[in-house]
């Protein structure tokens, strides 16, 4: 008997890693509910698991944790994830607190999953990448403007924040669309910034479009289309795309870093960069389906994870949908971060070390950004440290 509970004691001891990130799969769904999409990672033994847990714990602690965080964080090798936490309120007037199950604003990392549409409808062949935007969109303005060029911020196009303000006096009583934003372009009165494709310039302007294009293409509203196209298959059961008369006063709220409550404005109708809410489980579902072969071809991925921004020197560059650091001496950084109202969100996705990396926030803070820094833990060879201060910006 005691052979049989010394072995049984090895035998869980050897698997307790797996069997305590498999409880993300079996309750939440992961590959179970996108088979189509399956992947399988080897597996990791246990000492690995619970060292990096110790170290993850002690650095998220120092960096992001201090105390007043609200917001989720999670961090996963292999599909399995070796530490999260979720810390304050999602809705502190209503006692409502952050949770693995609670929906909160990703800010920019929205423009990861429009993308993600879209990409996916150029591997159906619904979509070309150097189709002209025009091919979708009746009457655009600007006839040389591809996708491609929308997905890598290099159309040429002026932010719709700033053209709103400064070229039609928007009324600010009004909320402004999609529609709104299209409407304005095919006037001709908003000028662009740069010849198309000639420099990047990160501009939510380009995602709003790229909206309006999964809408022309699917035949459904962007909230349904996201919904029957990326988040259903996915078993992405607590993300959405907010709705204003349907979500504004049941949502997670967005907080300045005093706590204050942060008011909706006339921005926040607008969809495709920004205005989708998740949770950090459910983006590692959607990030652990991009492995697959399935979800985007082989010959795709090559076109999303490169480079497309040459004329300026430096180590920063943007793919399709994706940020990217390419370093010389370490593999490149693929990741996105975002930033919204008192929203501040950061989604790394390496592949070359299966890692997963996720920081969401609904109250100011700027430590969100401080995710890059955990990849030391998991490769030396990136030029990353834990312990300086460079921690980037929401657009970077």
């Amino acid at each position: 008997m005691r052979i049989r509970l010394t072995l049984l004691s090895l035998i869980l001891f050897t698997l307790s890693c797996k069997d305590n990130a498999s409880e993300f799969s079996k309750k939440n769904g992961t590959q179970q509910d996108q088979s189509d999409f399956f992947v399988a990672f080897n597996e990791l033994d246990s000492a690995y698991c619970e060292k990096q847990k110790n170290e993850i714990s002690y650095q998220y602690n120092k960096l992001i944790n201090k105390g007043d965080f609200y917001g989720q964080f999670l961090v996963a090798k292999n599909g399995k994830i070796l530490f999260e936490d979720y810390q304050g309120f999602a809705y502190k007037e209503k006692d409502d607190k952050n949770g693995k199950n609670k929906p909160i604003h990703i800010a920019s990392v929205s423009k990861v999953l429009t993308a993600a549409v879209i990409l996916r409808m150029v591997d159906q062949e619904k979509i070309g990448l150097d189709d002209k935007v025009s091919n979708y969109l009746e009457g655009f303005y600007h006839k040389d403007i591809t996708v491609r060029m929308l997905l890598n911020h290099r159309s040429g196009l002026r932010h719709y924040g700033y053209f709103i303000e400064r070229d039609v006096k928007w009324d600010r009583s009004k909320r402004i669309t999609n529609q709104d934003i299209l409407k304005l372009i095919n006037s001709g009165k908003i000028h662009l910034e740069s010849k198309p494709g000639t420099r990047f310039a990160y501009c939510n302007t380009n995602y709003s479009l790229l909206a309006l294009i999964i809408e022309k293409v699917s035949g459904m509203r962007y909230h349904e289309a996201m919904n029957e196209l990326l988040f259903k298959p996915l078993g992405m059961k607590n993300t959405f795309v907010f709705d204003y008369e349907k979500h504004h006063d049941t949502v997670s709220q967005t907080y300045k870093s005093n706590r204050l409550r942060l008011a909706f404005d006339h921005l926040d109708l607008v969809y495709g960069d920004k205005n989708i809410y998740s949770t950090a489980r459910d983006l590692l579902k959607f990030d652990l389906a991009t492995y697959s072969d399935n979800f985007f071809s082989e010959k795709l991925k090559k076109e999303i994870f490169k480079g497309y921004s040459y004329e300026s020197k430096g180590e920063k560059n943007y793919g399709l949908g994706i940020r990217l650091r390419e370093w010389k001496e370490a593999p490149t950084l693929t990741y996105h971060n975002g930033w919204w109202h008192g929203n501040t969100s950061s989604y790394i996705t390496q592949k070359t070390d299966t890692l997963t990396i996720i920081a969401l926030s609904n109250k100011m803070t700027y430590n969100t950004y401080k995710t890059k820094k955990f990849i030391a833990l998991f490769n030396p060879k990136y030029p990353v440290k834990l312990d300086n201060n460079d921690v980037g910006g929401a657009n970077e």
